[in-house]
């Protein structure tokens, strides 16, 4: 495996080679309260990766790294995010 000269395209064919799949649940909840007629609070819970599941970036592609078809990096874990929206 030599790499290709430069200014040149390889004869490798388009999505050969693929990356890890990608699975992301996201989840919201959201409780409107009424304090009067004017105003109004609502709370908010924001999950993202709600299952936490392992998220890996494409592996390096360069045929003389020695990192080729490794991951180096992860996408985000779980985040949860809380909020207090007040209307009136």
């Amino acid at each position: 495996l030599f790499p290709t000269p430069d200014g040149r395209d390889g004869t490798l064919g388009r999505n050969t080679f693929p990356g890890p799949g990608i699975a992301n649940f996201d989840f919201s909840l959201f409780k409107k309260v009424a304090i009067s007629e004017r105003f109004g609070v609502q709370f908010r819970a924001e999950f993202f990766n709600l299952f936490n599941r392992v998220n890996l970036y494409p592996p390096t592609a360069d045929l003389v790294s020695s990192n080729f078809g490794l991951s180096q990096q992860a996408f985000d874990p779980r985040v949860i995010q809380f909020g207090l929206r007040m209307t009136f």
